[in-house]
Order: structure tokens, then C-alpha cells, then sequence
């Protein structure tokens, strides 16, 4: 494992290097994750593959000092450019592995760089449906004034997850999930940072859908059946749309499914 710092503008990205494979494999994390969480794959795929994991900004230990809260998916891909041409000679492609929101991610990246996509392998991934309340919250003013308010002030939105908790309207999981994340100030400041930073991440999944089938770019789609934060519903629909390049596997599991026990099943996919 090697570890490296990028400057982006006044800003310094953190990343994991695993592995001396001539195919290179870009990974991202999940919400409140980091580039760590993929250290388990090197042993299994550091023969074929040149792993290469990012923090995403207000993660791990990247630091995001740029005045405002967008990071444009262009300026990523830029990034991934200048770490790819300081590596020895390697294959062309990417292959590209999403958990969660760095699901999102990935489905972003493979929209520009759908030429140099070998494969996309996505863990119960974001990004496959447009979450309303992230669009209001995120990528309208007055909504994000709003979302920034609300986290300074959370009251109203205790009083109104309690109810719908007992009313049966949220489901328990659900709210369990998301109480974690407004119950400290930290933590709710830190939700802002990285859900308004991170809105230019919205895959036009048509188009997607439609690089996909034409460079034939296989993609596999794992789920836990247990989830209910990202149900598999979104994969079996996207999955019809990218017929015949799409499979998607059922694990038991819930949410946190990219975790060792299921080591077996994330290498295959990747292969």
C-alpha cells in the first residue's frame, strides 16, 4: 500500500495505492467512509490491478479548502488523469468501482469517460433514481439555505421523523439511519459539506444507459436483499435499461455490503 496527497487548487486529495496490476481500478467510498474501506481487496486483486481509492472531499483525509462547496465531476476526472500519468506503463482502460454514494461517482466518471470504461461495478450504489429531497436540498438556493438552516436548527425535523416513525410512515431502518446523522452538530454540519460539495454528481442515467449498451461495457450490480437504505428495485430497472451488458446479484446482507465476508463475490465481479 502506497499513500499520496494531489494538490487541486488550495485543496489536497488523499489517496490509496494497492497493488503493481497493469489494469487500473479506480474505487470510491460511501457516505462517511473513506479510501480505507477497499485495503481488503488489495491481497485478492493487486496482481491485475493498480487499485487506486480516493477520499472524497470533507472524507477521510482530504482537505477541501476551496471557498465554495462544488466539486465539478470534470475536475475529478482531471485528477484521475494526473495520478494515472504518474504510474509506470499501464493498460488504457479504467475499471471503476462504486459503493454507495461513490456509486454515484462512478456512474459520473463512466458518463465522461465511457471510451476508456472496461467495467463498472456498483454496490448498492446512489445515483440511480433522483432522490427529491437531496435535489431540493442541494441544487437550489433557496432549498439549500433551507438544508443549511435546518441543520443549525433541527427541532422541527426531530418532531416530524418521531412522528412518522410511529405513524409507520419511515421505515424504522430509515429513521434509525438517519438519526445518526442529525443528532450532533458535527455530524449534521458535515452532512451540508459533503451532500452541497458533491451535488454535480446527478448521471444522466439515459445517456449512461446508452454508452453502455453501445461500447458494450459490462456492468454488475450488487445488492444486499436486506437493504433497506438503497433498494435493489433501482438496479432491476436500470439493469432492463442496459440490456444485455447488465447482471445484478443478490447478497445477504443489508446496506454494508462492501465488507470482507464478501470479498469472493466483489472480486468475480470485477472479472
Amino acid at each position: 500500500m502506497s499513500e499520496h496527497f494531489i494538490a487541486f487548487r488550495s485543496s489536497l486529495f488523499h489517496y490509496y495505492s494497492w497493488g503493481e496490476g497493469e489494469q487500473i481500478l479506480f474505487a470510491f467510498h460511501g457516505y462517511g467512509e473513506s479510501a480505507a474501506s477497499f485495503a481488503f481487496l488489495a491481497d485478492a486483486l493487486g496482481r491485475d490491478f493498480t487499485i487506486i481509492a480516493l477520499d472524497m472531499p470533507f472524507h477521510g483525509e482530504t482537505e477541501w479548502r476551496e471557498k465554495e462547496l462544488f466539486l465539478d465531476p470534470r475536475d475529478l476526472q482531471s485528477l484521475m488523469m494526473e495520478i494515472t500519468l504518474g504510474l509506470p506503463e499501464r493498460e488504457l482502460g479504467w475499471w471503476l468501482l462504486g459503493y454507495s454514494m461513490g456509486g454515484r461517482v462512478a456512474l459520473q466518471l463512466l458518463e465522461l469517460e465511457y471510451a476508456r470504461a472496461e467495467r463498472l461495478v456498483l454496490l448498492a450504489p446512489d445515483g440511480l433514481i433522483v432522490n427529491p429531497w437531496y435535489w431540493l436540498a442541494t441544487r437550489t438556493a433557496a432549498g439549500n439555505r433551507f438544508f443549511r438552516w435546518t441543520m443549525k436548527r433541527p427541532g422541527w425535523l426531530f418532531l416530524l421523523m418521531r412522528a412518522g416513525n410511529r405513524l409507520g410512515l419511515v421505515n424504522p431502518s430509515l429513521f434509525k439511519f438517519a438519526r445518526q446523522y442529525i443528532d450532533d452538530d458535527a455530524v449534521r454540519q458535515s452532512l451540508y459539506d459533503r451532500w452541497t460539495v458533491m451535488r454535480g454528481f446527478r448521471p444522466p442515467l439515459g445517456s449512461i444507459a446508452g454508452w453502455i449498451r453501445t461500447m458494450k461495457i459490462p456492468v454488475v450490480l450488487l445488492y444486499g436483499n436486506h437493504d433497506r437504505i438503497i433498494r435493489s428495485k433501482r438496479g432491476e430497472r436500470f439493469q432492463r435499461r442496459i440490456r444485455p451488458n447488465g447482471r445484478l446479484i443478490l447478497l445477504p446482507a443489508g446496506h454494508a455490503i462492501l465488507q470482507p465476508k464478501f470479498l469472493e463475490v466483489i472480486v468475480n465481479a470485477l472479472y
